[in-house]
């Protein structure tokens, strides 16, 4: 399917700037509403969260106008994880859930997510009927008489629903009594409810980038930017230090000591945690294409297999329903854990490594070291719309030429974003100094073929 108004994570781009206006999303929320009715003749609710930008307030409310305009009564939560939504539609029993965010970009993004009842986010069949309704408006049912049209109202208590929730993924019986946690919430959408579930469980809590302003939302903080949250982690004596990212959906560790622990070893630490207990199901883990050669290596020696999708949480969600595997995720941090969560959640995967962490009685920088990771470098390029990089000459040649000097000793993985116009190289292998090498004549090529495009 041609993803012509859908990325990998929704509808994302620039706030005020197609497709991320308020009349696009009207549209969206019209056919969206068209979509999740099919005809039935009853009340229809859906359910609207944000993070904290600035243009939050602008498609918040044409979203709520345009469900409104279709009789569906509209709830609305405010700032709220991403996973906070799908639970909430799930729960509240509503057609729809509907996250405004643009994850981990900076604030002058923003994004439409939308969930189905279930919780889970849509297939590529339900965004493309969407799309379709938005493209041909003559599709659409008329809007509904004045008499029908439906209420919006705060739900008051979202938050304490979804901290609840929260809660009861982390391990009966056990406490975070003495344990000193540093949290970035990167300023947003978790940055009330995410110190609060620590608080509650007996955690000593240093809440860091917990002050909102529409506009710092992922400046030099959370789990894109972890360099503060390191600094303050050793500064406190903090036992770990944990980081989100603006949506929540996201969660990179910091050890005691400041050093960085990414995705792929969140995911080897709760495997083998899950698998030791008898809980790890499917035989293993998902994960894309980007992961460490050295977590493939690691899950091969426990028995424990590694099933590989093409990058996007979505695709990795999809595999994990089809081949009944319960734990998933992506090295950049989005990690799903299927028995508690129906998307990526940050502070309920955080739950589960600080649950090894007091379990374990190890330092975070012993428990947290799962595998040594192989060589790896990830770089971006970015391009201007309009620009196929990967379909100019210079660069096939250039990306079989590398193919041909990692062969049989390491791998390469170049590729469009799927939410922002970037080419990222990424290679690894034995050899760093091949792998930055190879890294780095890729960027040259590509950057001097956008040059002359």
């Amino acid at each position: 399917m041609t993803r012509s108004l859908f990325g990998t994570d929704g509808i994302r781009g620039r706030a005020n700037t197609h497709p991320m206006t308020a009349a696009m999303a009207l549209q969206v929320a019209q056919a969206a509403g068209a979509y999740f009715q099919s005809g039935q003749v009853r009340r229809h609710a859906a359910v609207i969260g944000k993070d904290t930008r600035l243009s939050g307030y602008m498609i918040e409310a044409a979203l709520t106008a345009g469900l409104l305009s279709r009789g569906m009564d509209v709830l609305l939560v405010g700032p709220l994880p991403t996973p906070a939504i799908a639970m909430l539609t799930r729960s509240m029993r509503a057609d729809v859930g509907i996250m405004v965010s643009a994850s981990h970009n900076p604030y002058e993004d923003n994004g439409i997510k939308l969930f189905g009842p279930d919780g889970y986010k849509l297939s590529d069949e339900a965004e493309a009927e969407i799309t379709r309704l938005i493209e041909e408006p003559d599709a659409l049912p008329p809007l509904v008489d004045s008499s029908r049209i439906g209420r919006a109202k705060r739900l008051e208590d979202a938050g304490g629903r979804y901290i609840e929730f929260a809660k009861s993924s982390f391990p009966r019986g056990l406490i975070l009594d003495g344990l000193k946690i540093a949290i970035d919430c990167a300023n947003g959408a978790a940055y009330r409810v995410a110190p609060t579930v620590l608080r509650e469980l007996g955690a000593e809590v240093i809440p860091l980038a917990v002050s909102p302003d529409g506009t710092n939302i992922n400046r030099d903080c959370g789990a894109t930017a972890v360099a503060h949250l390191a600094t303050q982690t050793v500064a406190h004596g903090a036992h770990i230090g944990l980081a989100l990212d603006g949506d929540a959906d996201r969660l990179i560790v910091v050890d005691e000591t400041g050093q960085i622990i990414d995705g792929d070893q969140i995911m080897a630490l709760i495997a083998t945690a899950w698998a030791r207990a008898g809980l790890l199901r499917g035989g293993g883990i998902v994960a894309t294409v980007m992961s460490n050669m050295g977590l493939e290596r690691h899950l091969e020696a426990q028995g424990l297999g590694l099933r590989r999708t093409k990058v996007g949480d979505r695709y990795v969600l999809e595999a994990m329903r089809a081949e009944g595997f319960n734990v998933g995720g992506e090295q950049s941090g989005h990690l799903i854990l299927a028995d508690y969560a129906t998307t990526g959640d940050g502070l309920i995967a955080a739950l589960q490594v600080l649950a090894c962490l007091v379990e374990s009685g190890k330092r975070a920088s012993e428990l947290t070291r799962v595998f040594k990771p192989f060589p790896q470098i990830l770089k971006n390029i970015r391009y201007a719309p309009g620009i196929d990089p990967l379909g100019l000459d210079p660069v096939l040649t250039a990306i079989a030429a590398a193919e041909q000097r990692l062969k049989g000793s390491g791998r390469l993985l170049i590729r469009k974003s799927g939410t922002e116009p970037l080419i990222r190289v990424m290679a690894e292998g034995e050899d760093p100094v091949l792998v930055a090498e190879t890294v780095d004549a890729l960027i040259a090529v590509v950057a001097s073929a956008l040059a002359t495009a």
